[in-house]
């Protein structure tokens, strides 16, 4: 797992799809579904790791992106 892509491909196969048209908090179910997969012993603990690290740096750029803007503090 490279990217937020295959992240996105593998909820894909659990049949969840994410899309509420925000970034940050599409990020953040991202996050939490990763963790329930993790957690109901559907991923390993590599990928489990890897997602969230992927996904966390992605939210801190988005973050970064939307302060930027003006758009959060």
């Amino acid at each position: 797992m490279r990217t937020i892509y295959d992240i996105q491909q593998l909820l894909k196969k659990f049949g969840t799809f994410i899309y509420v048209g925000d970034r940050l908090a599409e990020l953040e179910m991202m996050e939490d579904e990763i963790r329930e997969l993790y957690q109901s012993q559907c991923m390993v603990q590599d990928d489990y790791q890897m997602a969230i690290l992927l996904l966390r740096n992605e939210m801190a750029v988005e973050r970064d992106r939307l302060k930027g803007r003006g758009l959060i503090r």
